[in-house]
């Protein structure tokens, strides 16, 4: 993987896709400009198989809004839609680490992986709040 370049300018909004909603169908991964989607699993006992998801890296996410629609004209009255089971919100930089605490994936799973992912993206709020 190449080395990231330091962020120009912070988006206003990052998206943040709830597991509980993802089927992991990757038709985000799929759009995304910037490849920051990646799928995830986590083997439970409870269930029999796997449980899917995807999942965005913020470092990378860029706050475009490709992966919630494809953008259309202004003129344009309908909304293309990207993900069919409407599990990806835009959400202030200020708010994703509380917001990805909540709806970022199993509880073990957050719990295992919590400065990945809600370190990061408190990292993020703070050079927000800084800006």
């Amino acid at each position: 993987m190449a080395k990231q370049k330091p962020r120009k300018k912070l988006p206003k909004e990052l998206a943040v896709i709830n597991a509980d909603n993802c089927t992991g169908c990757e038709s985000c991964l799929e759009v995304c400009p910037v490849d920051c989607i990646s799928l995830k699993s986590i083997n439970r006992a409870v269930i029999k198989g796997n449980e899917t998801w995807c999942e965005i890296d913020l470092e990378r996410c860029v706050g475009c809004e490709v992966c919630v629609h494809i953008p259309q004209k202004k003129s344009n009255p309908y909304e293309l839609l990207v993900c069919p089971w409407d599990a990806i919100e835009m959400v202030p930089t200020e708010q994703v680490a509380q917001v990805i605490a909540q709806i970022g994936g199993p509880p073990e799973y957050i719990h295992e992986h919590w400065d990945r992912l809600v370190g990061t993206a408190q990292h993020l709020a703070e050079l927000k709040a800084g800006a």
